[in-house]
């Protein structure tokens, strides 16, 4: 990758969108570790017999019961509070500017044009010496200042170099160097119930440490019900609340694994960060660019199973007739989009992209999301009974 967003390796150590979109708040509990001792109170005899019949007890390294403290204290000083401001100009209906309605209302109803001014609070983490930040896109979105507060205290002016609304990341600099920074994970390798830790600024206290764990994994953006964004989320207990958003979460070793940027509302213990893997992708073309093109085949797909196929065959409003159990169903292709121009229909069943055999929604979207606009697929589909094989280009996603 890029010089400006870069990978360390060392290991030093031995939430509507949360803010702006989403409200609510998780649950997530800090245990202990407990490892059987072979000084329990066994007698020696009953010790030896068992060791007679039974294999000897794998080896289970000392834990450390402070780990939570040491990531804490080696990542503390790299995340930071960003505070974001824009000023909207307020227009309010043409009937409330009539004389006489104003009249009736002391004269105390708000001029059209008049502004206001726009806050949001979120966190973020150094990436960079020189001062790049990750942070999420829905806190510094259509803002005209950003500060950013250091852990030390220092407050700093920070510039938006990019920011993408459809994986809500965005990338700030600010003017300084020697920073303290983060070391990023490997999110394609998290398995759920691994430890996560969360540090940010929620509802603005600022530095709060929450822990939990790795709930799952591959959540989909339908599933956390954002289905704009373009993410497979990571799903965590670790509690997180409005001001979290943008800030890290981080495994046992102190590595990022994720940011952290949504909850469910009303639910208790139900948060979600975007994979550090497709952050620091997307952040990498932020930092270099100012935007990043998504891959857009302009089709809306539905997952086959023998249940939905009936649905769809005895709705008389589907306008489709399908015979697959499995596949992924084109049930609309949009005009003028890639699809349409490649030849794509509704009522296609795909099977698979470029060699690689789908199944659900999911991967359709995974595969595409993964290339470049620009960069033909051949998609097999299944079509009258027959298979075929459709090139298809995809095109910028719209705006």
């Amino acid at each position: 990758m890029s010089n400006s967003i870069h990978r360390k390796f060392t290991r030093p150590w031995r939430f509507s969108v949360l803010g702006s979109l989403f409200m609510g708040a998780g649950l997530a509990t800090a245990g202990s570790f407990l490892a059987w001792s072979p000084e329990s109170p066994l007698r020696s005899e009953n010790r030896v017999a068992i060791a007679q019949t039974t294999p000897a007890a794998p080896t289970i390294p000392t834990a450390n019961p402070n780990f939570i403290t040491d990531v804490v204290t080696g990542v503390g000083p790299a995340v930071v509070r960003i505070d974001a401001s824009r000023t909207v100009s307020q227009r309010i209906p043409d009937v409330f500017n009539d004389p006489t309605f104003r009249q009736f209302f002391g004269g105390r109803l708000p001029q059209s044009g008049q502004e206001r001014t726009e806050r949001g609070l979120g966190s973020g983490f150094i990436v960079s010496q020189d001062g790049q930040i990750i942070t999420n896109s829905h806190v510094v979105d259509g803002a005209d200042t950003v500060t950013v507060t250091l852990k030390d205290g220092r407050i700093l002016e920070g510039q938006v170099l990019g920011s993408d609304p459809v994986t809500d990341i965005a990338v700030i600099k600010v003017d300084e160097q020697n920073l303290p920074t983060v070391a990023l994970g490997d999110s394609d390798q998290l398995q759920p119930g691994e430890w996560s830790i969360a540090i940010g600024n929620p509802l603005g206290l600022d530095n709060t440490v929450t822990v939990g764990i790795v709930s799952a994994v591959g959540r989909s953006s339908n599933q956390v019900g954002v289905p704009d964004k373009r993410v497979e989320f990571i799903q965590t207990d670790t509690a997180i609340n409005p001001g979290n958003s943008g800030g890290p979460l981080l495994n046992q070793q102190g590595e990022v694994i994720g940011v952290n940027t949504a909850i469910i509302n009303g639910a208790q213990g139900l948060g979600f960060a975007i994979p550090i893997n497709m952050v620091e992708r997307i952040a990498t073309e932020l930092a270099e660019t100012g935007s990043v093109e998504h891959p857009f085949l302009g089709i809306q797909m539905i997952t086959l199973s023998p249940n939905v196929r009936e649905d769809i065959n005895t709705n008389p409003s589907s306008g489709l007739s399908v015979d697959e159990d499995e596949g992924v169903l084109i049930a609309r292709v949009l005009s003028d989009s890639p699809a349409a121009k490649s030849g794509l229909r509704a009522g296609d069943v795909i099977k698979s992209i470029d060699g690689s055999s789908v199944t659900e929604s999911d991967e359709v979207q995974r595969i595409v999301g993964n290339g470049r606009v620009g960069e033909q697929l051949a998609i097999e589909v299944q079509r009258n009974g027959e298979r075929q094989t459709v090139a298809v280009r995809p095109e910028s996603l719209p705006q």
